[in-house]
């Protein structure tokens, strides 16, 4: 703008008109968004009160490419099986602390132990196993699950990449664990047990 065409006091009254627009438009659209954000709550509590929270029967973890031996997993799986949850994850702190040994088949040396012939203290496998089984533990809590017990405990070699140099495989294991509640595995045994009998 030139001297000659420059008059403040137009341009404010031009400016302040502009803002009091915005400004009406600005208010007539919160009371609308304020109505909008009402009738949403109330249909969020319908839904809601309409919609429980089912209430699951079993809990699962999977833990893929750990660095541990398949071999010493496929002991450690055998072990936990058909224990419940605090049971697998005491004696697994056992192994950890060398008290109790895991048995395994094969040529290894023989340890102490109640229907144990060999067997081995592997700590490092039993570690990731813990980590596991507590969070494990959590989805039976979350799902509210009272006496949860190891069903399936199954490792999967999974695929394994060379190391330094290209000389050495690197260990790698896939491991899925499944608990159960007790008492639906117990209607379950019933179920199959009567389809036996037909």
């Amino acid at each position: 703008m030139t001297e000659k065409n420059y008059n403040p006091q137009q341009k404010n009254s031009k400016t302040m008109g502009k803002q009091k627009i915005a400004e009406q438009k600005i208010e007539g659209t919160e009371v609308k968004k304020e109505e909008k954000v009402e009738d949403k709550k109330t249909e969020k509590t319908e839904k809601k009160k309409q919609v429980q929270k089912v209430k699951r029967d079993e809990a699962t973890v999977y833990g893929t490419s750990l660095p541990i031996s398949t071999k010493d997993s496929v002991a450690i799986c055998k072990f936990i099986k058909r224990k419940s949850i605090p049971k697998a994850l005491a004696d697994l702190e056992e192994v950890e602390k060398l008290k109790k040994a895991i048995p395994m088949t094969g040529e290894i040396p023989h340890r102490k132990g109640k229907g144990m012939m060999s067997g081995r203290y592997m700590t490092k496998p039993v570690g990731y196993f813990i980590r596991m089984i507590k969070g494990l533990m959590a989805n039976a809590n979350m799902n509210g699950m009272d006496e949860p017990i190891i069903v399936e405990a199954v490792p999967n070699r999974a695929s394994r990449p060379y190391g330094r140099f290209g000389r050495v495989k690197r260990k790698r294991t896939h491991i899925f664990i499944k608990a159960v509640e007790k008492n639906k595995l117990k209607m379950k045994k019933k179920k199959w047990k009567s389809e036996k009998e037909m």
